[in-house]
């Protein structure tokens, strides 16, 4: 039953996207990578959140919250008011320039160089750091929850290889072949399954540690056995204590909800930036109350472990600690009727898949717009373009397979590690984008210096765990400030522009604001203020 049930859903959300993709261009640049520029709100919405909404947060941030508890909820609390930034802020001002990739602001702002190197940064980083990521992490996820090495009668790393192509295969698919608007509206639909299965699985779990005592007795039950479990600022011991939200936490969060071309693509692919407004924020409202789906269960796993033996054994033991990349796999299985586990396992897959053929799709509108049409071949055809495109997918697809299983296999605190991993580029392009946008002078060598600067010292300090401000988010706010300090003192010494920089407006959308997004963003941001100082009492 689980297993059937996995597969029709599955199936139902390919059917459904081909019906409502039926009709899309794909064989032009603006229709494969941009959607035609026809995105409304409510699939920009449902594209950011589950391309975001992987097993990076879905596996990662519950194991972060069943060693931590709930102070890991500012990885989507803080990405509320990040994307608040993202709506008012920068959206307008991309959308003003007609781009498709980040790499083309910075040629706009900066020049050909300060573009090229981004675009290598952003694909390599996709390649090496971000899906093998995804693939190890659904991988172990979707094994937890089918019991699929029972199933396929395969050891642990042969499981996870046979999943890992399976999420290559499938995702590539929608990729390489379907263009960003297959993307978005897939996204949409996995994203209302895992909206309705990540609140089932928090409800059963919750029930379950409640024992028949009464639903709400659970939260009792939980703040006794860890009266620390809901307290919202982490202590100095824990990887989010309360400081880093003001340092490396904030800055993390707003250059991937401002910055991060495989996020924020499907914004550029907005009908007008009303739309594009309206999506952003309706994105930023469900990440506000994210921690109910990400955080939670992952609390709950942690007493259910102490308390259940059964369920400690179905999360096992590594280095005489229980595995707690395994906890929500075990879940599902625990606490889900047969039936729905297969629900949630597909809705899961979508997760992943979107992720994966999203961050596809970005590293293919990367190469084929920033690089070959641009540079290695400028009167290209629009139908080579595509294709360019389509064989950069297929070549950083499979090299993340062959990654995946070798980068995060047997690693302690998995989530942490990968944040501190996409730090390395993450701090560096933040810092020249923030100081492009406030200063009108700087030129492309002070951005080429700083962000060349920037990913040494970053990679340094990250790999060598050698530095003079600290480690980890406090080292990554110090090396931001002293970027910005850099390129600002470099255009002071001479290297500016002979005309300060004036953004033109391309007219490819409609830039008339939504008029209620000024107040539904500040309202978001005291919302996100609010379930801090809630739980911080």
């Amino acid at each position: 039953m689980t297993i059937a049930t996995f597969f029709l859903f599955t199936a139902l959300v390919a059917v459904a996207t081909w019906f409502v993709t039926r009709g899309t261009d794909e064989a032009t640049d603006e229709g494969y990578f941009l959607a035609g520029r026809s995105l409304t709100g409510v699939f920009i919405a449902g594209s950011l959140l589950l391309t975001n909404l992987s097993t990076e947060q879905l596996i990662g941030l519950n194991a972060a919250a069943f060693d931590e508890g709930l102070s890991v909820m500012a990885w989507e609390v803080v990405a509320g008011i990040s994307l608040v930034a993202l709506a008012l802020v920068f959206l307008p001002r991309y959308l003003k320039s007609g781009i498709a990739t980040i790499p083309q602001f910075f040629q706009n702002r900066y020049g050909n160089g300060v573009q090229i190197l981004t675009t290598g940064i952003f694909v390599v980083a996709y390649m090496l750091i971000l899906l093998p990521f995804v693939l190890y992490l659904g991988a172990r996820g979707l094994s937890g929850m089918l019991q699929l090495e029972t199933r396929l009668g395969l050891t642990e790393v042969q499981t996870l290889w046979t999943v890992i192509i399976f999420i290559a295969v499938v995702g590539g698919a929608y990729a390489i072949w379907g263009g960003l608007k297959a993307v978005a509206v897939s996204d949409t639909f996995n994203g209302a399954g895992l909206l309705i299965g990540g609140l089932l699985i928090t409800y059963f779990t919750l029930d379950k540690v409640a024992g028949g005592d009464g639903f709400f007795s659970a939260f009792t039950k939980l703040s006794e056995h860890d009266p620390d479990a809901f307290q919202s600022l982490g202590q100095m011991s824990e990887d989010v204590s309360w400081p880093t939200l003001f340092t490396g936490v904030l800055l993390l969060n707003f250059f991937y909800w401002s910055t991060n071309q495989q996020i924020i693509q499907r914004t550029f692919g907005a009908k007008n930036l009303a739309e594009g407004q309206k999506g952003v924020l309706l994105a930023a409202f469900f990440k506000i109350c994210a921690p109910l789906i990400l955080v939670l269960p992952g609390i709950a796993a942690a007493y259910l472990v102490a308390t259940d033996p059964t369920f400690a054994d179905a999360v096992g033991l590594q280095d005489n600690k229980p595995q707690a990349d395994k906890a929500y796999g075990a879940l599902v299985a625990s606490v889900l009727p047969e039936a729905l586990a297969g629900f949630f396992a597909a809705v899961v897959v979508g997760s992943i898949l979107s992720t994966f053929n999203s961050v596809l799709n970005s590293s293919a509108t990367l190469f084929s717009l920033d690089i070959y049409k641009h540079h290695l071949r400028p009167n290209a055809s629009t139908r080579s373009v595509v294709i360019s495109g389509q064989l950069c997918s297929f070549i950083v697809g499979t090299i993340a397979v062959i990654l995946a299983p070798t980068l995060f296999y047997g690693r302690d605190e998995i989530f942490g590690f990968f944040q501190k991993l996409n730090g390395v580029y993450f701090i560096p392009i933040l810092a020249i984008m923030l100081v492009g946008l406030v200063n009108k002078t700087v030129d492309g060598l002070s951005a080429l210096t700083t962000l060349i600067v920037g990913l040494v010292v970053m990679a340094f300090g990250t790999f060598t765990g050698m530095t003079l401000f600290g480690s980890g988010y406090h080292f990554m706010t110090a090396v931001f400030i002293g970027l910005v300090i850099l390129q600002l003192t470099l255009g002071a010494l001479g290297l500016r522009r002979s005309e300060p920089y004036v953004q033109a407006d391309v007219g490819a959308v409609d830039l008339t604001p939504w008029k209620a997004a000024p107040y539904v963003g500040g309202g978001l941001i005291a919302f996100a203020i609010g379930v801090y100082a809630f739980f911080a009492l």
